[in-house]
């Protein structure tokens, strides 16, 4: 029976770090999409605006003068 060199056991541990990795990611993508599919079933009463991003008041402007 063959043994494994090092290198190919840093390739193995390298490999599982990124499927480890991507499964983190999945996991987290799945969650997000959830929670956008939960906040779009709430009826718009339910849902709570006050953490809705508002946007900055225009800044008063005089009216053009017609000269």
């Amino acid at each position: 029976m063959a043994g494994r060199n090092q290198q190919t056991m840093a390739k193995r541990a390298r490999e599982q770090a990124v499927r480890e990795r991507r499964e983190r990611k999945r996991a987290k993508k799945a969650e997000a999409a959830a929670a956008r599919a939960a906040a779009k079933a709430a009826p718009a009463s339910d849902r709570d605006d006050s953490e809705a991003p508002v946007p900055p008041a225009a800044p008063e402007r005089p009216p053009p003068s017609s000269s």
